[in-house]
């Protein structure tokens, strides 16, 4: 097998993102969540705005926000509740063996990644971190405000568990807005 049939098997496994739901919120009655690769494109864009607010690099915390649920194409989205009773591989160990057949700068890239974000060392993953929860608090928010009753949890754990200024800043105004706010038309033309 050549790198590029490594990278081609590497993007197949990753479409599988588009269809592996969210399961934690099955347990609030959400029938039809979000998928995984729906959930990291929102993450991905608070990472940005958050490493905006907070002096970090964008574009890297971007990254890590794209990339850190890449294992749940091999292991599911585990609830948090089903933690307690499985033991799974680590998210590095799994990405590891994803990226193994491809070329070792693809390789490099996703494996650093991973393991940067899982570390929470630097500035960008505790960014990434942060638009992690911050995004679980959106969605259930936008949940609540279709009618589900149950997210309550979800709001309150995402925020105890927020660590940036500017992610606690969010998170208000995201619990006190409109989540159709947005189409109110600033200019009169």
């Amino acid at each position: 097998m050549d790198h590029y049939d490594g990278i081609a098997n590497l993007m197949f496994e990753m479409g599988n993102l588009k269809r592996i739901k969210r399961t934690g919120w099955w347990i609030a009655g959400i029938k039809d969540p979000e998928s995984i690769a729906e959930y990291s494109h929102r993450v991905s864009l608070l990472g940005t705005i958050l490493a905006a607010l907070e002096g970090a690099d964008p574009a890297r915390t971007c990254l890590l926000g794209t990339l850190h649920d890449i294992p749940e194409t091999r292991i599911g989205d585990i609830p948090h509740i089903g933690r307690a009773y499985l033991s799974a591989k680590s998210a590095e160990s799994i990405a590891a063996d994803q990226v193994a057949d491809c070329p070792d700068e693809v390789n490099y890239t996703i494996k650093d990644a991973i393991d940067e974000f899982e570390a929470a060392s630097t500035s960008e993953a505790k960014c990434a971190k942060d638009a992690d929860k911050l995004e679980c608090l959106i969605q259930a928010v936008e949940y609540q405000k279709t009618g589900a009753t149950t997210v309550g949890p979800w709001i309150d754990n995402s925020l105890k568990a927020l660590k940036t200024d500017s992610a606690h800043h969010i998170a208000h105004a995201v619990i006190n807005g409109e989540s159709l706010a947005w189409q109110q038309s600033r200019s009169k033309e």
